[in-house]
Protein backbone atom coordinates (compact mmCIF):
# COMPACT_ATOMS: atom_id res chain seq x y z
CA UNK A 1 0.00 0.00 0.00
CA UNK A 2 1.22 3.45 -0.79
CA UNK A 3 1.52 6.29 1.68
CA UNK A 4 -1.20 8.10 -0.31
CA UNK A 5 -3.67 5.31 0.56
CA UNK A 6 -2.93 5.54 4.30
CA UNK A 7 -2.99 9.32 4.46
CA UNK A 8 -5.12 10.60 7.37
CA UNK A 9 -6.94 12.89 4.95
CA UNK A 10 -8.15 9.97 2.81
CA UNK A 11 -9.28 7.61 5.57
CA UNK A 12 -12.88 8.39 6.54
CA UNK A 13 -15.22 8.00 9.48
CA UNK A 14 -18.99 8.00 9.05
CA UNK A 15 -21.40 9.11 11.74
CA UNK A 16 -25.09 8.31 11.34
CA UNK A 17 -27.30 10.37 13.63
CA UNK A 18 -31.03 9.77 13.69
CA UNK A 19 -34.29 10.67 15.34
CA UNK A 20 -36.92 8.14 14.36
CA UNK A 21 -40.53 8.09 15.51
CA UNK A 22 -41.43 5.18 17.80
CA UNK A 23 -45.03 5.89 18.76
CA UNK A 24 -46.62 2.97 16.89
CA UNK A 25 -45.63 -0.68 16.75
CA UNK A 26 -44.81 -0.30 13.04
CA UNK A 27 -42.51 2.68 13.74
CA UNK A 28 -40.74 0.85 16.60
CA UNK A 29 -40.16 -2.13 14.31
CA UNK A 30 -38.79 0.13 11.55
CA UNK A 31 -36.44 1.90 14.00
CA UNK A 32 -35.17 -1.42 15.40
CA UNK A 33 -34.60 -2.75 11.88
CA UNK A 34 -32.71 0.42 10.96
CA UNK A 35 -30.36 0.00 13.97
CA UNK A 36 -29.91 -3.69 13.18
CA UNK A 37 -29.04 -2.89 9.55
CA UNK A 38 -26.50 -0.30 10.69
CA UNK A 39 -24.82 -2.93 12.84
CA UNK A 40 -24.87 -5.46 9.98
CA UNK A 41 -23.09 -2.86 7.84
CA UNK A 42 -20.30 -2.48 10.40
CA UNK A 43 -21.50 0.54 12.36
CA UNK A 44 -21.13 0.58 16.14
CA UNK A 45 -23.20 2.54 18.63
CA UNK A 46 -21.43 5.67 19.85
CA UNK A 47 -24.49 7.01 21.67
CA UNK A 48 -28.07 5.73 21.57
CA UNK A 49 -28.98 7.34 18.24
CA UNK A 50 -25.47 7.97 16.97
CA UNK A 51 -23.62 5.18 15.16
CA UNK A 52 -20.15 5.35 13.65
CA UNK A 53 -18.05 3.37 11.20
CA UNK A 54 -14.47 3.44 9.94
CA UNK A 55 -13.97 3.48 6.17
CA UNK A 56 -10.57 2.95 4.58
CA UNK A 57 -11.24 5.39 1.74
CA UNK A 58 -13.67 7.97 0.43
CA UNK A 59 -14.94 5.41 -2.09
CA UNK A 60 -15.74 3.00 0.73
CA UNK A 61 -17.57 5.76 2.59
CA UNK A 62 -19.73 6.43 -0.47
CA UNK A 63 -20.69 2.73 -0.62
CA UNK A 64 -21.81 2.75 3.02
CA UNK A 65 -23.67 6.05 2.65
CA UNK A 66 -25.59 4.51 -0.25
CA UNK A 67 -26.43 1.45 1.89
CA UNK A 68 -27.68 3.59 4.79
CA UNK A 69 -29.89 5.52 2.37
CA UNK A 70 -31.31 2.23 1.07
CA UNK A 71 -32.54 1.03 4.48
CA UNK A 72 -33.56 4.38 6.02
CA UNK A 73 -37.18 4.29 7.30
CA UNK A 74 -39.84 6.36 5.53
CA UNK A 75 -40.38 8.69 8.47
CA UNK A 76 -37.95 10.35 10.84
CA UNK A 77 -34.71 12.24 10.43
CA UNK A 78 -31.36 10.67 9.52
CA UNK A 79 -28.11 12.62 9.07
CA UNK A 80 -24.82 11.20 7.83
CA UNK A 81 -21.61 13.03 8.65
CA UNK A 82 -18.34 11.99 7.01
CA UNK A 83 -15.06 13.23 8.42
CA UNK A 84 -11.43 12.44 7.67
CA UNK A 85 -9.30 10.44 10.06
CA UNK A 86 -7.35 13.64 10.73
CA UNK A 87 -10.54 15.43 11.81
CA UNK A 88 -11.57 12.40 13.89
CA UNK A 89 -8.28 12.60 15.80
CA UNK A 90 -9.31 16.06 17.03
CA UNK A 91 -12.40 14.78 18.86
CA UNK A 92 -12.24 15.42 22.59
CA UNK A 93 -13.80 12.57 24.57
CA UNK A 94 -14.81 13.23 28.17
CA UNK A 95 -15.72 10.19 30.20
CA UNK A 96 -17.20 11.01 33.58
CA UNK A 97 -18.06 8.68 36.39
CA UNK A 98 -21.58 7.38 36.52
CA UNK A 99 -22.96 7.69 40.00
CA UNK A 100 -24.81 4.70 41.36
CA UNK A 101 -27.92 5.48 43.32
CA UNK A 102 -27.69 4.06 46.78
CA UNK A 103 -29.58 4.38 50.00
CA UNK A 104 -28.33 7.24 52.15
CA UNK A 105 -26.46 6.30 55.30
CA UNK A 106 -27.82 7.46 58.70
CA UNK A 107 -25.09 10.11 58.82
CA UNK A 108 -26.20 11.50 55.41
CA UNK A 109 -29.82 11.59 56.59
CA UNK A 110 -28.90 13.97 59.42
CA UNK A 111 -28.06 16.70 56.89
CA UNK A 112 -31.44 16.61 55.11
Amino acid sequence: MSYERLNAYHIMWLFVMFDLPVTTKKERKAAALFRKNLEKDGFVMHQFSVYMRFCGSLESAHVHIKRVKSFTPESGHVSILSITDKQYSNIVHIWGNIEKKSKPTPLQLEFF
